[in-house]
């Protein structure tokens, strides 16, 4: 189901100067074959990016996921690009959730990041967004402009690889904005507020009992934590003495 999708998500990647990295020990395949589940991670140095995971879930007709979270550099104060889309095969029920996902809910902040993704709302409308998602607070961490949908078969091959190749495009395009002009909130912020992020997600996370259920409560634990969110675990979340020693060079 969301094989081209995920093809089309690494080429990006790869074209803006992409190169893979490596994966926690035990966390890049995990595969259960009494449910016929497999699930794959990737992890990918890209410029101007300090990490962006991808993830893949085949679990057959059943279940369908590819979750992808990317973390500009912290010199960047650019919103996150968040994406989840699942197929559940015998309910025919597509969930599909696709933001730029912003560090704070200030309106210059919104108005300085965000016109690209009001564009891109208006122009997919059965994407709008009109539900509220239930498990997450819609104003923390997402943004008012989300593309969010449940729908059928119909918006799974219709509707979603056009909307998903426009928001990657929209994405890179804000990303280039971004490259060119100075960040107006400081790195050692910027490093807080994407810490909050993982520590906020983590302990929100609607896939860990799914990933639980298919692999195990002990590797998923290690997934939610070590790949997914690998900030949640910070016992020390104090701004750096020096912000720059943290910038990805």
């Amino acid at each position: 189901m969301f094989d081209p999708l995920l093809e089309k998500l690494h080429s990006s990647i790869r074209i803006q100067g992409g190169e893979t990295a490596a994966v926690p020990d035990g966390l890049r395949e995990c595969r259960n074959e009494k449910k016929n589940s497999l699930i794959r991670s990737w992890l990918w140095q890209v410029p101007g990016f300090r990490r962006w995971r991808v993830s893949r879930l085949d679990a057959g007709e059943s279940l369908q996921v590819l979750n992808s979270v990317a973390y500009p550099n912290y010199n960047i104060d650019q919103p996150l690009m968040g994406l989840d889309l699942l197929w559940f095969g015998k309910r025919q029920k597509l969930v599909a959730i696709l933001d730029f996902q912003p560090l704070i809910q200030d309106q210059s902040y919104l108005e300085r990041h965000f016109q690209g993704l009001k564009t891109l709302q208006n122009r997919f409308p059965e994407l709008s967004g009109e539900e509220t998602m239930r498990l997450f607070d819609p104003n923390q961490y997402f943004s008012p402009w989300l593309l969010f949908c449940r729908g059928g078969a119909e918006k799974a091959t219709n509707s979603l690889p056009e909307a998903f190749n426009a928001f990657l495009h929209c994405y890179w395009e804000l990303h280039q904005q971004n490259s060119d002009k100075a960040s107006l909130i400081p790195a050692a912020e910027v490093k807080q507020l994407q810490i909050a992020y993982d520590i906020y997600s983590a302990e929100r996370d609607p896939a860990h009992g799914l990933f639980t259920s298919h692999f195990g409560k002990a590797w998923s634990d290690r997934f939610l934590h070590e790949f997914l969110f690998p900030a949640s675990t910070k016992a020390d979340s104090s701004p750096p003495a020096d912000a720059d020693d943290d910038l990805p060079r």
